[in-house]
């Protein structure tokens, strides 16, 4: 599965991701950081993952989800410095397309 390569870059660091969400499963819980642009083109090459949604967190950091046809799925905080995290993945990710007028 491709997802392991993933899973094995961020192995050392699920005890730290339990310890800063604790309310997070440890299994489903992956933290590993580097260049934002290395992991967008890892998250392209290796898992067909594209930009799916952003949403501002603060001034420096903002949130975004990559999903894959597949169904695959990451979420990544990004800072202004060009450094992301990766903080959570999974599979069965469904886009919800909001129709003209209609409300989120």
């Amino acid at each position: 599965m491709k997802r392991t390569m993933l899973t094995r870059l961020a192995a050392m660091a699920l005890v730290a991701a339990a310890i800063l969400y604790p309310g997070v499963a440890a299994s489903q819980a992956i933290l590993a950081c580097a260049k934002r642009v290395d992991i967008v083109v890892f998250l392209r090459d290796h898992l067909s993952e594209r930009l799916s949604a952003v949403g501002k967190l603060d001034p420096n950091t903002i949130v975004e989800i990559y999903a894959a046809d597949s169904g695959n799925w990451t979420l990544m905080l990004s800072d202004a410095s060009g450094r992301s995290c990766i903080i959570l993945s999974g599979e069965s990710w469904e886009s919800i397309p909001v129709l003209p007028g209609q409300k989120a």
